[in-house]
């Protein structure tokens, strides 16, 4: 006869699973606020969103976002994070054949573009206010990210091998460009005319970084 061993016959085993199940609970629940938070933010933007509206769409109690979420902000800090995290691992495949700055500073220029078509100009914005937030230091999504990480490390390689300036600082470098990027998709509509300031921008970059 074939014993049934119960996981009450384990109380340690018995109390992981519990937790365990808990956590996947609060995974899935924090995935919902998540998502439906997003979609809100899509269509108000972050300051006007209803969070009545996005406790309805995830099917949770009016209380629960706040103790996924303490802020309407956290929502959006958290969206930068995983972005960042999914375009430097768009940028390390990119980066596995050898690239120049001209071809980098093209394709996060792209990446940028690309991900405010995604989410759309409204939350595009909030995400990029951020960047330049000085009141709130513990949700600002600079410098510590993958994708500031990346591009320092190709400016230096970059110099490393003579392409640009030997005086050049790779971290000032980068912070040049990606500083002036994000403001003019901040401050310009996404226009013809915006496209042909974001080449001539890059260029601008690529002329002072010129050897001498």
């Amino acid at each position: 006869m074939t014993q049934v061993i119960e996981l009450a016959s384990f109380p340690d085993v018995a109390a992981g699973a519990k937790a365990g199940g808990r956590e996947a609970q609060r995974r899935a629940t924090h995935e919902r606020l998540f998502a439906a938070s997003v979609a809100e933010f899509e269509r108000a933007g972050s300051a006007a969103a209803d969070v009545g509206a996005i406790v309805r769409a995830a099917g949770v109690a009016h209380g629960t976002f706040f103790s996924h979420f303490p802020t309407k902000e956290h929502v959006v800090a958290e969206l930068g994070q995983r972005e960042e995290v999914r375009m430097a691992a768009e940028l390390d495949d990119f980066l596995a054949a050898p690239r120049g700055l001209t071809e980098l500073f093209a394709v996060v220029t792209g990446m940028a573009v690309s991900l405010e078509e995604r989410i759309g100009t409204l939350l595009f914005r909030d995400l990029l206010a951020l960047y330049f937030s000085p009141s709130r230091p513990e949700l600002r999504l600079w410098p510590e990210h993958p994708v500031v990480a990346r591009v320092i490390g190709e400016v230096g390689s970059a110099r490393d091998r003579g392409e640009i300036d030997a005086a050049a600082d790779p971290s000032n470098s980068a912070t040049v460009f990606l500083l002036g990027l994000y403001a003019l998709l901040l401050t310009q509509e996404n226009n013809a005319a915006r496209a042909d300031a974001l080449d001539q921008f890059a260029t601008t970059v690529l002329r002072g970084l010129e050897p001498r």
